[in-house]
């Protein structure tokens, strides 16, 4: 092995762990891949989580993680989120999907016939939000019960940043450790056809995939680590070409939730550049090291509908996946956290 890739030290209170900043997607229950991803990474003894930023499933996967390391370090963590999906699972008052026992049986997950979710999505066409009675957002209680924010706020290590979409100004507010409180965190999973915009002190917010899924240029200004490790349940590319309403109307939605991802990805690969070409001055623009976990080749071959599928059996599956991606991600990129990004931004984004 060479020089510039060594061999990866062994998880040892000794050690030094190495670093990373993440940037998770939202995309409701498949959010249950991205619990498996940070299952494992916290796991890894040889990892340090500087900071987080997450919109919509993954600034609640965020929020549950840093409540539970503020008070009990990595095992804390793991723990409040498997308390929390755990929690999502028995109460899935917002799961609209039933399977057959068949469907149960052979594990299919890819349903496009839901009359729940068809159901929902005529709903959302045809009526505002505020032309129907202002029902409770399932999700609060269960945030409630998951998440301690004066943790969050005033003893948690890890930098939070929660992204959110303003409804007067489409720009992105970024929520940090301090301002997150429960509203924040709903806000940033408001989905504007479903749900009341969310007030965050007196100014209203839909969901922040619209502006940044997620953000990533908090990451990039916070101090410590240059790796930003994109967990990915959104996909960029689909080979074919959408033919019924719903199916253009998902794409449609897939395409405008990864935008913000895909132009923030294009400035880091143009800075990169500039800075490996000696244009830009590397003691005032840092090089980013980008890493991607990717769940989207499984993802791809599920239904929009099934971001709404909380059943028990549907998101321990979800979490496996993530597991085992994150797994191969740390045997293959380990060694280059540190000293080079392991994403082909140009190859997965331009």
């Amino acid at each position: 092995m060479s020089e510039a890739q060594p061999p990866a030290p062994p998880p040892s209170s000794h050690g030094r762990p190495k670093g990373i900043k993440l940037a998770l997607q939202g995309g409701g229950s498949h959010g249950a891949f991205t619990w498996g991803v940070l299952d494992r990474l916290l796991e890894d003894e040889r990892l340090e989580i500087e900071a987080i930023s997450g919109t919509s499933a993954g600034a609640m996967n965020a929020a549950v993680l840093a409540s539970g390391h503020a008070s009990g370090d990595r095992q804390g963590a793991r723990a409040a989120l498997d308390a929390f999906w755990g929690e999502i699972g028995r109460e899935a008052t917002w799961s609209l999907i039933q399977r057959t026992p068949l469907d149960r049986l052979f594990g299919n997950w890819r349903i496009d016939n839901s009359p729940g979710y068809i159901a929902m999505d005529m709903l959302g066409r045809v009526f505002s939000p505020y032309q129907l009675p202002d029902g409770l957002n399932p999700l609060k209680d269960v945030l409630e019960k998951a998440v301690d924010f004066d943790a969050i706020r005033y003893a948690c290590r890890i930098g939070l940043h929660i992204g959110a979409t303003s409804v007067r100004t489409g720009k992105v507010k970024v929520f940090e450790n301090r301002e997150v409180c429960i509203e924040a965190v709903l806000a940033s999973a408001c989905l504007p056809f479903l749900f009341r915009a969310v007030e965050v002190k007196g100014e209203a917010y839909y969901d922040g995939g619209y502006v940044g899924n997620p953000a990533i240029w908090p990451l990039i200004y916070a101090p410590g680590s240059r790796d930003i490790v994109i967990v990915q349940v959104n996909p960029v590319f689909r080979e074919a070409v959408p033919t019924t309403a719903r199916e253009i109307q998902d794409r449609v939605n897939e395409i405008t939730f990864n935008s913000s991802l895909i132009a923030e990805m294009r400035a880091i690969n143009f800075v990169n550049r500039l800075i490996a070409g000696g244009k830009l001055d590397p003691s005032e623009y840092r090089h980013t090291n980008m890493h991607l976990i990717d769940g989207t080749d499984v993802m791809v071959d599920l239904h929009a509908s099934t971001k709404l599928n909380a059943e028990p059996e549907f998101l321990t599956y979800l979490k496996g996946l993530g597991r085992t991606a994150a797994d191969k991600w740390l045997e293959q990129d380990f060694d280059k956290i540190g000293a080079a990004g392991t994403c082909n931004i140009a190859q997965q984004y331009l």
